[in-house]
């Protein structure tokens, strides 16, 4: 596997668990909790990154 290649797989498990986190935090603190707006936040950075990485 090529350094692209395992960069590529660790962002899209980052992004899998951020987004489980993302979902949890919205139930427990609410959408617009200053932790759910953060950590959507740094899921939108590791989306974009994929998205530079792949495009």
């Amino acid at each position: 596997m090529s350094n692209v290649e395992y960069h590529q797989k660790w962002l899209l498990e980052s992004i899998g668990a951020k987004k489980e986190e993302l979902i949890r935090l919205a139930f427990l603190r609410g959408f617009t909790s200053h932790e759910t707006v953060q950590c959507s936040q740094e899921l939108d950075g590791l989306l974009n990154e994929y998205q530079r990485n792949v495009c």
